[in-house]
């Protein structure tokens, strides 16, 4: 990943659930709920989130529960404890023992464009 990423972090807590278009610059870590759109750079899902959105992200850790269509520019992990569906499309893919995976998945040498 580029060293000029930004450093900001930013959380929805376990108690709180976004609808809509959420934009962001740097980490986002989920332990909510966020329905609809996520864009920006590093997206965790923390082992309490759930994530049901198109997501256009840089990269993605997947501890909780993911629904939805990804593109990673570069990376999608899914954790032990995580479960993702939906469709794939990213450089990079690594699964964890355990972690459950019901997806469409494209895995390409170069960045995922919009298509």
């Amino acid at each position: 990943m580029a060293k000029n990423k930004s450093k900001n972090v930013s959380i929805i807590d376990k108690d709180m659930a976004i609808n809509g278009e959420v934009s962001f610059k740097g980490r986002l870590i989920i332990k909510g709920v966020a329905k609809g759109t996520v864009v920006g750079e590093i997206l965790v899902i923390d082992k309490e989130g759930t994530v049901c959105a198109d997501a256009k992200v840089t990269s993605v850790v997947i501890g909780g529960i993911f629904e939805g269509d990804i593109k990673a520019l570069d990376e999608l992990t899914i954790l032990s404890t995580g479960k993702c569906s939906g469709q794939i499309v990213c450089k990079n893919f690594m699964v964890e023992a355990g972690g459950i995976l019901n997806a469409k998945i494209t895995c390409t040498s170069q960045k995922p464009d919009d298509a």
